[in-house]
């Protein structure tokens, strides 16, 4: 078939890759985007990216990014998250579909988009019910059940979304995210949690207690919800995971509550989410690969 055309958009860079199945990526395109910039110049970025894939005209794109952003009308709905703030209320799906010459622009969240993307790479076979984490700037979660996305019913927080929780009353992402660890290291600027995770590696205790108490609070809050969905793994990818020496443990820790430990694994890719974006934009125009 065709290869499909995926952009996965984050908070500091977007990639851009061709796929086709098995869902393996070609060479992955990857560049700055200004999350904080104009609307014009995120736009400008995603397509400076895309354009590394060469001509594509009336392909269908799959586009994986974060919320909150209405999918289906592809229009951003952010606000307070401290990125995309020029998007809100812009129809990026308007302006990417007329400016790549595309048949259509599939949105899709990208922690869903991740977690997609690792079943389709085997990471959770023979597992009917597995939470995929993505841990970056922030916390992104998917709840699959057989390989799709679960984001409502009883057995998953709202919207399936792990950010939408509470630690201590305050929102998960104020003791869980790129922002809340360089809050409490009280980072000068220039340091990032690179940097941080450096130092804890090399021995540094405080560095590495930022962490341990991070993952064993984010673990402490996943915890009731994995044992309502009946999870049996959960997978971690994203930025922060790179550094999985300081969140496995605490994080298993976190979820076991003193009961049964589920296992915590690696991601099998990075690039995950381009694959569960041109996987979903391949079946939204009716194929079944």
């Amino acid at each position: 078939m065709t290869p499909v055309p995926a952009l996965e958009i984050g908070g500091t860079h977007v990639s851009a890759a061709l796929l086709a199945p098995p869902w393996s990526p070609g060479p992955v395109h990857r560049s700055p985007v200004r999350a904080h910039g104009t609307a014009a110049q995120i736009v400008e970025d995603l397509l400076r990216c895309a354009a590394a894939l060469g001509p594509q005209p009336g392909a269908r794109w799959g586009v994986a990014i974060p919320g909150p952003f209405d999918y289906a009308a592809g229009i951003g709905r952010f606000t307070g998250v401290g990125k995309f703030d020029a998007l809100r209320g812009f129809a990026l799906g308007d302006a990417l579909t007329r400016e790549l010459g595309a048949a259509e622009v599939v949105f899709l969240n990208d922690a869903a988009a991740f977690g997609i993307g690792e079943w389709r790479a085997g990471t959770t076979c023979g597992h009917d019910r597995a939470l995929v984490l993505t841990l970056g700037t922030g916390v992104g979660s998917c709840f699959l059940d057989r390989g799709t996305p679960v984001g409502e019913g009883p057995d998953v927080p709202p919207e399936g979304r792990a950010d939408l929780l509470t630690i201590d009353g305050a929102p998960l992402e104020d003791t869980v995210s790129r922002r809340a660890l360089l809050a409490r290291a009280d980072a000068a600027p220039g340091v990032d949690v690179r940097d941080l995770a450096e130092r804890a590696l090399a021995g540094d205790a405080t560095a590495r207690a930022l962490f341990t108490d991070a993952f064993t609070a984010l673990g402490h809050a996943l915890a009731p919800w994995v044992r309502r969905f009946g999870t049996s793994l959960v997978v971690v990818g994203g930025a922060i995971a790179a550094s999985w020496d300081l969140v496995a443990a605490p994080l298993r820790a976190g979820l076991s509550d003193d009961r049964a430990e589920v296992p915590v694994v690696p991601a099998s890719s990075a690039h995950a989410g381009l694959v569960g974006a041109a996987w979903w934009a391949q079946r939204s125009g009716g194929g079944t690969s």
